[in-house]
């Protein structure tokens, strides 16, 4: 079974700042994706709106992606880039 799991998150950018925050998100995704800590999906809805989705790989993953120099200097500057209007940390998959 996979220790696989979902991170959602919903926010638009502070006004002027969307292509600096595009451009740090797809920062973030690189480093995600290199350090193996999982992979991104980015959306948009036609309001600004955007939904980051984040499969991590293991909460192991996520401890150290918590830790991780590079992203936290990303997320640090990604604060003053965005507004995040909703965050679900943990979301599991519900078989149907």
């Amino acid at each position: 079974m996979s220790q696989e799991f979902l991170s959602l998150a919903i926010w638009e950018p502070v006004p002027g700042m969307e292509a600096a925050a595009l451009a740090t998100i797809r920062e973030l995704n690189a480093i995600v994706s290199q350090n193996g800590y999982g992979r991104d999906l980015l959306y948009r809805d036609g309001d600004s709106h955007y939904v980051l989705l984040r499969y991590w790989n293991s909460e192991q993953a996520r401890s150290a992606a918590l830790e991780d120099p590079e992203l936290l200097r990303c997320w640090a500057r990604l604060g003053n880039e965005i507004q995040i209007l909703k965050v679900y940390e943990k979301l599991e998959e519900v078989g149907v």
